[in-house]
């Protein structure tokens, strides 16, 4: 009779990418169960970009052990990179491991019933490839093309919970999204913890850029979708190039985190405002459709109010149609949370939701610019009477329309908007 493992999976994309990766491995020689049902193993991939993150990552590791107190508990990823002799102290866990250790998931829990200690010699700037596999959200896949870290923001964890840069080989990624094509998969998202630094590592000339081309050349893919960027990739001759890419969604997540370049330089941000709105500018003379994103950070250490305020006139000129705002929390290990001056909780309130409300305004209006249009949507789940999905530049439609419109590019007419989507009738 086959054990049983199950996942919990916190943070990001690479981590839900890497858990899907894990999950292969072992399927095989393992029954994949969902956590409430009971499992012989738990599987813990852990997040740490904050103290937040930190303290769910601790939670479900103790979740675990309630559901089957005689369960192995493993905890992997980036709280367990960072933090493992905090881990081992937890007496709930069984096993520790790393990121890099990820790819040999089935190797350590053979090695751990066997009672056995693998010699790890895990390689600094290596990309760890898990191999040919698909992890699918409804009906695009996202494909982890890059790990790690270089520019080491102040208020940031992350490259030390996932090292230098590291990059995958393009046959790798190829293979993989040739295997999704053939599969009746649509849309691929290109995601990494730096996906701008794709190829940086590599000893011969290949960037990002180039590994788009050669994806758009693949029959079958119709989308292709970036996940985070640093903005200064986007350079002229970048967009001179991503221009002839026709299957590029016209989707691009930027990431800021302030307006003001005072409160920039002490995040240890490579740009300042006036490089962005270049940025900002080039991708709208390069789409006229193009739908721009981003993160930002308020309650940073030592910022005033004075320096608030740039930054939201700022965000009111740059309009982006949708912002992801997050309250600085120190974390612990980081530059940022030895710095002085820290912000009031409640400053980091009032401003958190003036800037919610600004991107809440931008969302609306952008929304309403499409009614009585014609737009192209990928349908990817039904509810109800109704089909959801979205279009290139990322807009979320619902249509009324049955199961045979799913993972179809359709043309819709607009007729309204409600809340963050946009509702029509199929043509």
């Amino acid at each position: 009779m086959k054990r049983k493992v199950a996942f919990y999976t916190l943070g990001c994309k690479v981590n839900q990418y890497e858990t899907n990766g894990m999950a292969q491995k072992l399927m095989d020689k393992y029954e994949i169960v969902e956590p409430e049902e009971g499992a012989d193993i738990y599987i813990i991939n852990t997040c740490s970009v904050t103290n937040i993150s930190d303290r769910k990552s601790r939670q479900m590791i103790r979740r675990a052990k309630e559901i089957n107190k005689n369960a192995v508990v493993i905890a992997l990823g980036c709280y367990a990179e960072v933090a493992k002799h905090e881990i081992e102290k937890i007496d709930e866990v069984d096993l520790v491991l790393g990121n890099h250790q990820k790819a040999n998931i089935d190797k350590y829990i053979e090695a751990f019933f066997e009672g056995k200690n693998i010699d790890d010699k895990t390689i600094e700037g290596y990309f760890y490839d898990f191999g040919s596999i698909t992890y699918t959200e409804k009906t695009r896949a996202v494909i982890k093309v890059q790990d790690g870290c270089n520019n080491f923001c102040t208020y940031c964890i992350i490259p030390y919970a996932r090292g230098r840069i590291c990059s995958r080989k393009p046959e790798s990624v190829l293979n993989e999204i040739n295997k999704i094509a053939k599969a009746g998969i649509k849309e691929v998202v290109i995601t990494g913890i730096q996906v701008a630094s794709y190829g940086k590592d590599f000893d011969y000339e290949y960037k990002l850029i180039d590994l788009l081309e050669d994806i758009n050349k693949i029959d079958g893919i119709e989308r292709i979708r970036l996940g985070s960027l640093e903005p200064l990739l986007i350079d002229d001759n970048f967009c001179e190039r991503l221009k002839k890419i026709e299957k590029m969604c016209h989707h691009f997540h930027l990431s800021l985190q302030s307006g003001c370049d005072k409160t920039l330089k002490e995040m240890n941000r490579r740009y300042d405002t006036k490089q962005f709105e270049k940025v900002v500018e080039r991708l709208r003379n390069l789409y006229e459709d193009v739908i721009l994103t981003t993160d930002i950070i308020v309650g940073f250490s030592n910022e005033t109010d004075e320096d608030f305020e740039i930054t939201y006139n700022y965000l009111k000129k740059i309009k982006f149609y949708k912002m992801h705002i997050f309250k600085f929390s120190p974390r612990k290990g980081t530059v940022a949370a030895e710095m002085k001056n820290q912000v009031d909780s409640r400053v980091k309130d009032a401003r958190s939701k003036k800037l919610i409300d600004l991107s809440n305004l931008n969302e609306k209006e952008y929304l309403e610019n499409y009614i009585g249009k014609n737009i192209q949507v990928l349908f990817e789940e039904k509810e109800g009477d109704y089909i959801k999905g979205h279009t290139g530049n990322y807009l979320l439609v619902k249509a009324k329309g049955g199961d045979n419109y799913l993972n179809k590019i359709i043309e819709i007419n607009v007729i309204e908007s409600e809340n963050d989507y946009l509702i029509g009738n199929i043509k």
